[in-house]
């Protein structure tokens, strides 16, 4: 699943899944760009410790992906893109009539609207080169919902419907676009709560995680970013040509149920 000669474009992955999957892809031998809204030191760090560790091209490029026009200039700053990665992603959770107007817009335009933006700057150059590869990190609230989580399950809903959408605009050029959609991931943002949930719970560890926090996850295991990485990594490779316009549930069963 050689990605050599490949540029990819990550957002929102200077940690968590987005790193994941920046390395992994780096690792498979594609050039990288980082992106978050940040611009600090440590992220272009990150950039070149990753270009020692695989051998290959990594650049970090700051871009705030609530704003249209820094998303469609991060492609441009990019050079363009073999292999375009839409994970940026924030949460919020509410009831929905409580939840916050400023943070409904905020995770609609990061959660959803981002993508619209990448994807409309990255397809022609796609388009053109008769190659691309579009994977937009959705979730399992793609394809279910839970209470509280108005904003974010209506944004990743919409991505499985953008996936599609972008599919059979690019079918037949060569350019494949679909969804993964994770359950739980063990990123740092979710390893921190768990000692909240111990205390919430006076559980220990392993059981907040089993009985709590992996309560609708039926494997009772948290995916990995690595994981995550692996299956962008096989979407963005020959043998996934064929397989556009759908979504790939990483969730322990999740959405099985």
């Amino acid at each position: 699943m050689s990605l050599s000669g490949k540029t990819a474009i990550v957002t929102g992955s200077n940690s968590g899944i987005g790193l994941g999957c920046a390395r992994e892809l780096a690792r498979a031998g594609a050039d990288v760009v980082l992106n978050s809204f940040t611009d600090r030191d440590e992220d272009h760090k990150l950039a070149e410790d990753m270009a020692k560790e695989f051998g290959v091209k990594v650049r970090y490029i700051k871009a705030d992906m609530s704003k249209g026009d820094e998303c469609r200039a991060l492609v441009e700053k990019a050079g363009g893109c073999d292999i375009l990665v839409n994970n940026a992603g924030i949460q919020f959770v509410s009831p929905i009539e409580e939840f916050p107007v400023e943070k409904w817009n905020a995770i609609i335009a990061i959660n959803l609207t981002s993508s619209f933006h990448t994807i409309a700057a990255a397809l022609p150059g796609m388009r053109e080169k008769g190659w691309g590869r579009i994977v937009n990190i959705a979730s399992a609230h793609g394809l279910t919902a839970s209470p509280f989580k108005s904003a974010y399950i209506a944004a990743k809903h919409g991505i499985v419907g953008l996936t599609k959408t972008v599919a059979l605009e690019a079918a037949g050029k060569g350019v494949t676009c679909n969804a993964i959609c994770p359950g739980y991931v063990l990123t740092p943002l979710v390893e921190a709560q768990i000692p909240e949930q111990m205390k919430v719970h006076n559980m220990d560890r392993e059981t907040v995680i089993r009985e709590v926090m992996l309560d609708r996850q039926p494997s009772r295991q948290f995916a990995t970013v690595e994981e995550i990485g692996g299956t962008a990594v096989f979407l963005c490779s020959d043998a996934a040509a064929q397989i556009t316009g759908t979504t790939i549930s990483v969730d322990g069963g999740w959405t099985a149920m």
